[in-house]
């Protein structure tokens, strides 16, 4: 595999610190129910921490999905076609996406994540495994419109976002995202590109919430990590050891919350701000929301996704979804 030298679009101030992190952390702090968006879990660190959680008994959803993407290679590469750019949102340590490469004889691969030395890394391990396959690191936002590299431009591309990640957005926020990745594959410019996306599905409370909180301790750590990557990245006071993981199933918005409550009064300051919190209250830092097949479907259709095939583990837990991007219409 050739590693292509990668391309940063990170948009930094003059100390280095990611202006998106700072501006989503103080505006968090700010609103009655605090809040942090989940993305900014994903330093080193966290994205080392969640590797650590995808091997954890309780979390179900890595092996689901990759017991789909080892017993479906031949219907992905019949569906799917060779000579693809793989555009994979978030690219993680790329652990499921060789399942996917070796089936479908891709002209390309794009990962595209936050964290830039964890996609770097990621990238080249994934490049002893496929030599000869082009691979182009970006270190972007996703969330928002990237533009790949001139030499990918012209491929048909296939978005792959494995996880679940999709479920971590509120419905606006998640729709936003589905349009933006549309608009980054080209859906406009030619041949309309495919997803292949997973989402995780609605089952009994108490397995979701000992997904996300396990015995080990290793999702508190995660959720706490971001306390930790606020104090050294922002100048933060926050005492990590006064708050505790929180993870709760909300029925009525069909999703996993993740919180970091506090276990007692406390005074902090970030980038020079002043905050306070009271026992009991709550920095709200993930949700994971979990889905049936027809809210799965209507939320495609709503960020420009026409769904064409679906597919469940044995246990029927998770499910992967291709979708080919929808011409735009006046009518329905």
């Amino acid at each position: 595999m050739r590693t292509e030298q990668g391309i940063a679009i990170v948009d930094r101030d003059e100390d280095g610190v990611d202006r998106a992190f700072r501006a989503d952390v103080l505006a968090g702090l700010r609103q009655q129910q605090k809040a942090v968006p989940a993305r900014w879990f994903y330093d080193e660190v966290g994205s080392q921490l969640f590797e650590q959680i995808t091997g954890l008994e309780e979390y179900y959803p890595t092996r689901a999905e990759t017991e789909i993407l080892q017993a479906r290679g031949t219907e992905f590469a019949d569906l799917i076609g060779p000579d693809r750019a793989v555009v994979e949102f978030g690219s993680g340590s790329s652990v499921k996406t060789p399942l996917l490469l070796e089936t479908i004889e891709p002209a390309a691969y794009v990962p595209l994540d936050i964290s830039g030395d964890f996609l770097r890394e990621s990238a080249a391990a994934l490049g002893e495994k496929f030599p000869g396959l082009p691979v182009y690191p970006v270190e972007a936002d996703f969330m928002r419109r990237v533009t790949l590299p001139d030499d990918v431009a012209p491929l048909k591309k296939l978005g792959f976002f494995p996880g679940s990640t999709i479920g971590n957005m509120v419905p606006r926020t998640a729709v936003d995202l589905l349009r933006s990745m549309r608009a980054t594959l080209g859906a406009d410019d030619g041949e309309a590109p495919l997803l292949l996306i997973g989402m995780d599905l609605v089952k009994d409370a108490s397995t979701l919430e000992a997904a996300y909180d396990d015995s080990q301790g290793v999702t508190a750590a995660f959720n706490l990590n971001l306390v930790h990557r606020i104090n050294r990245e922002l100048d933060g006071t926050i005492p990590v050891d006064a708050f505790a993981h929180v993870a709760r199933w909300n029925d009525d918005f069909a999703r996993i919350e993740m919180h970091l409550e506090a276990k007692r009064d406390i005074a902090f300051e970030v980038s020079g701000r002043r905050f306070f919190m009271r026992k009991g209250e709550t920095i709200h830092t993930e949700n994971s929301h979990k889905f049936t097949r027809r809210s799965a479907n209507i939320l495609l259709l709503a960020g420009g996704w026409t769904p064409l095939e679906r597919w469940l583990d044995k246990g029927e837990r998770f499910s992967l979804i291709l979708a080919r991007a929808t011409e735009h219409r006046d009518a329905p």
